[in-house]
């Protein structure tokens, strides 16, 4: 709904500077909007939001949804042949690497939290949203780890609950990285994760776009491209090392709680593209 709101003020704000009527609007607009937007070097991805976003708006104002038209059609089917459907994939923080994002962190109260929510992200293949809405009561100790329970997530909007476990491991000991940020912080009950200023004072919530800096500033700590990672990028990195551990497909769905196994497979058959290639016995 916020990426909707965002294009349909766009596409008005653009009517606007063009003097052509934004509600309701001509198929020939929405095609000029696409080609504008594709001149500002948008990705196919977005420019399909917000064509989504405007058709919807009209919907909601009771009017006949363009999406269908042939103009229309013909402005999207040519960005496709122009940007190509590919999505960009950012790089996944496997194991190896993860550790070294662990071990790079500074022994501060902000170094302690990201610690624990680069470990935690990893260990649950989170995605960033549910990790800022993690409370501390959600995570339950086990004898060998923890239950945690999402409230919500993107698979589950109705609220359904669902819940995973979280190992300790020998490599990433989450639950002890959990531990150490929680008594540091004195954190006992609310929000798990929350922003530290610099003088090491606990304030509120993070926000998504938090855990995705952290990610990025825990790879360019580490020597690599923040730009080629993102908030996925610890999720994404769990299914990896899955995979390339040789882990059931079946079994890293249970911690990544993917609906759909084809989604789930593309991970796994990258990861396994040079280990299983037909050429090894001949190459």
């Amino acid at each position: 709904m916020r990426a909707y709101r965002t294009d349909w003020a766009a596409f008005v704000a653009w009517c606007h500077a063009q003097s052509v009527t934004a509600l309701p609007a001509q198929p020939e607009t929405v095609s000029a909007w696409i080609a504008s937007r594709l001149e500002q070097g948008r990705k196919a991805a977005t420019l399909a939001r917000g064509v989504a976003a405007v058709s919807c708006a009209h919907e909601l104002a009771g009017l006949e949804s363009f999406s269908r038209s042939r103009v229309v059609q013909d402005a999207l089917r040519g960005m496709r042949r122009t940007l190509g459907t590919a999505p960009t994939r950012k790089s996944p923080a496997t194991v190896d690497l993860l550790r070294r994002m662990l071990d790079i962190q500074p022994d501060t109260l902000i170094g302690q939290r990201n610690r624990a929510l680069l470990a935690l992200g990893f260990a649950g293949a989170l995605r960033r949203s549910e990790l800022v809405a993690l409370e501390i009561g959600d995570l339950v100790s086990q004898e060998g780890g923890a239950l945690l329970t999402l409230r919500r997530s993107k698979t589950d909007p109705d609220g359904a609950g669902q819940t995973i476990g979280i190992l300790n491991g020998s490599i990433i000991r989450t639950l002890e990285h959990i531990s150490t940020w929680c008594e540091a912080a004195g954190i006992t009950s609310g929000r798990l994760f929350r922003s530290v200023d610099r003088h090491g004072r606990i304030g509120g919530s993070l926000s998504d776009r938090s855990v995705a800096r952290i990610i990025k500033t825990a790879a360019e700590a580490v020597g690599l491209d923040p730009e080629r990672f993102s908030g996925h990028s610890l999720r994404a990195g769990f299914i990896t090392s899955g995979a390339e551990a040789g882990a059931d497909a079946l079994l890293i769905a249970e911690t990544s709680r993917h609906q759909s196994l084809d989604v789930l497979r593309s991970y796994v058959r990258r990861a396994s593209l040079l280990k299983t290639h037909a050429g090894h016995r001949f190459l």
